[in-house]
């Protein structure tokens, strides 16, 4: 499978705004986007004249980027949302958000959507008393994401109440950190998705 193994700061610097790859660094003045708020590269800081599609397509790459998902998936995510009731725009974004590595990373019990999608990967938490190790699966209203006990004792997983405080968890979700559990309680709205993007734009790309 296809993986990004470039430094990711990278990213946050191309798109000229934070993706949170990196966990709590993010947070901090060790950000490179907040030591370097320009694109990467020799040109970085040169001013370049911008058309409507390099504006659309920015903003497809931003996203795709902050939920760390490919191209080809991405497009297919599109296509599902495009020939569901509703706003095309929202209905991709409510898509991502309901990915079981994005509700793992809005839960607290990883540091980034990379984390809690190589978390997945090894088997580490169980959706409704089932183990699943598929990151991209999509949660439904009333799921419950649980850790074993034999896993409570990883480090960010023991942490978890401690990042949901800081990094706060979304209205959709419930957290039990006594327990190592997580509740969906509805899907998500476009008013939960709090990620600085204008959907609207994608659909126009890829409209085209």
């Amino acid at each position: 499978m296809a993986k990004y193994t470039e430094a990711k700061c990278r990213l946050c610097r191309r798109e000229g705004c934070k993706l949170f790859l990196k966990g709590d660094r993010c947070f901090t003045d060790k950000c490179a986007q907040v030591r370097r708020p320009y694109a990467p590269g020799q040109h970085g800081r040169a001013r370049k004249k911008v058309s409507e599609y390099a504006i659309q397509l920015r903003e497809k790459q931003k996203t795709r980027r902050a939920y760390g998902v490919l191209e080809r998936q991405f497009h297919d995510y599109f296509e599902k949302a495009e020939m569901r009731k509703g706003v095309t725009g929202t209905n991709l974004l409510v898509i991502l958000e309901r990915r079981l590595d994005n509700v793992i990373y809005k839960l607290g019990f990883a540091n980034s959507r990379n984390q809690a999608r190589q978390m997945v990967r090894h088997g580490i938490f169980e959706l409704n008393g089932h183990k699943v190790n598929i990151p991209s699966l999509q949660v439904s209203a009333g799921d419950v994401i649980s850790v074993p006990e034999k896993n409570r004792k990883i480090p960010m997983i023991a942490q978890a109440a401690e990042t949901t405080a800081k990094r706060g968890c979304p209205g959709w979700l419930e957290i039990d950190p006594a327990n190592f559990k997580g509740t969906v309680k509805a899907l998500p709205t476009r008013d939960d998705i709090q990620f600085p993007v204008n959907e609207q734009l994608i659909v126009e790309l890829y409209s085209k």
